[in-house]
């Protein structure tokens, strides 16, 4: 057999990169050696610029061609990286090197041993991990989780006093609204939302083991640590200062186990449509020249759903993997976070594919109101809630005598179905005030939807 030309391992740099390619631009190993790259030349500037070791601040066009390597980073830099890696075998000493050829191509060698001054490898790696994170949150998954919001959103607004059955425990229960129930999955996602929103990206930029001794060799006088601060909140993180040899990761715990909740939540929705599909409650609407089944022509199946479930439950367990194993290192510093980070756009690609996934879905189905009313109507049993709840309160009005109305009606429905003939035969018979009588009688399962519509309402706008 001949061997296949070199092909991808992951489904996500084959068959579904070009909706998820955009994870690669940060959290990849070309963005991450790029945000090296960041890291490494914003220290150039902000040494020169504060002037350490008796240097000048560069030229407003040294300062813009050095940050144009940067701008212009691409297939060519990449290969460069690569080629110099193949000597150092160490990824960040060949980001150094790259880094140096600028500068003697810009002929600023003078400040050529301020390049990755007084770091170590952490120093550059963990803010380079921190904006790729941060961009890829902020640029390429939270537009992709709000746009699946917005359309529940819509959805919940649109479908708000469209009554529903509801199956507690799979068993026919209490009437809701189509629109209620989505809003209730808004409500969770937006709360994660929040608090994803509001989540910090740290930075540590403190030497081999964050005691800054390397640098007070150096220069006794310098407030390090104020430089430090403020380095790295010039980059826009959160500065940490209390680290070892590595920023200790809490942040990407904390953001991952945000997500996998999102993740979580979102995997909830996907098996109810999933659900309620099955049911005849939505109904798909065919896409033309699309299979449903190899063999089965009639067949639409909601793989859109099915695909959202798969992709939720690897990035969960990814991000799960994540946040547990992050958060531990041996002593000042080991190697196993680097091939854990490694696998953050794994984690993050699989999440926007079943983003994609739901938003695609959500678009793809109709309500079969028919189909919705004629479960209502085949279910009466569902107002002996309402009845033995009325009853109650009639006892406690002084209006009844009956005795444990619950029971009573447990008798009338538990396990069997009645229509509406013999339950307004049923409460018309009862020792209860007319007015009560002929409010239960009014009641039909799709009237018997509460505040259901209203609660919509309670989103926030």
């Amino acid at each position: 057999m001949t061997p296949l030309p070199p092909q991808p391992i992951s489904p996500l740099d084959g068959r579904y990169y070009p909706v998820v390619h955009t994870v690669g631009e940060h959290l990849s190993e070309a963005g991450l050696n790029r945000a090296r790259v960041v890291v490494e030349v914003e220290w150039l500037v902000f040494l020169t610029d504060h002037a350490m070791f008796t240097t000048s601040p560069l030229s407003v066009d040294d300062k813009a061609a050095l940050r144009r390597v940067v701008e212009t980073f691409g297939q060519q830099e990449i290969a460069e990286l690569a080629e110099i890696e193949a000597t150092t075998r160490h990824d960040v000493k060949a980001v150094e090197y790259f880094v140096r050829r600028r500068l003697s191509d810009l002929g600023l060698d003078a400040i050529a041993e301020l390049t990755h001054f007084a770091c170590t490898s952490e120093d550059v790696n963990n803010l380079s991990y921190a904006l790729t994170v941060r961009d890829t949150v902020e640029q390429v998954w939270l537009p992709a989780y709000r746009s699946v919001i917005a359309t529940l959103r819509t959805m919940a607004e649109e479908l708000k006093a469209v009554p529903m059955l509801s199956h507690t425990h799979g068993q026919p229960a209490t009437p809701t609204t189509l629109g209620k129930e989505l809003a209730v999955v808004v409500y969770r996602l937006e709360r994660v939302l929040a608090q994803i929103e509001g989540g910090e990206y740290l930075g540590k930029f403190s030497g081999a083991t964050g005691t800054f001794s390397a640098h007070l060799a150096a220069d006794p006088e310098a407030d390090w640590p104020a430089l430090s601060k403020e380095f790295v909140e010039g980059l826009g993180l959160t500065w940490n200062p209390l680290t070892t040899q590595i920023e200790s990761h809490d942040w990407q715990a904390e953001l991952y186990d945000r997500v996998r909740h999102a993740n979580r939540i979102l995997h909830n929705l996907a098996t109810d449509v999933w659900t309620y599909i099955s049911m005849g409650y939505f109904t798909q609407i065919p896409v033309a020249g699309a299979t449903g089944s190899s063999t089965m022509p009639h067949k639409i199946n909601p793989i859109r759903f099915e695909n959202a479930e798969a992709n939720l439950e690897i990035s969960s367990a990814l991000f799960s993997t994540l946040s547990e194993t992050l958060v531990t290192s041996r002593l000042q510093r080991d190697l196993t976070d680097s091939t854990t980070q490694r696998n953050i756009g794994v984690a993050f690609g699989h999440s926007l594919l079943a983003l994609d996934n739901l938003r695609r879905g959500l678009g793809e189905i109709a309500v079969n109101q028919v189909r919705l009313a004629e479960d209502l109507d085949h279910n009466w049993e569902v107002l002996g809630e309402a009845v033995q709840t009325v009853i109650r309160a009639e006892v406690t009005a002084g209006q009844s005598n009956i005795e444990d109305p619950y029971a009573m009606l447990k008798e009338l429905t538990r396990g069997k179905r009645i229509g509406q003939d013999e339950l307004v035969a049923f409460v018309n018979g009862l020792d209860i005030s007319s007015g009560a009588k002929a409010r239960l009688t009014a009641l039909t399962p799709a009237t018997y939807t509460g505040l259901a519509d209203e609660m919509v309402d309670h989103l926030e706008v």
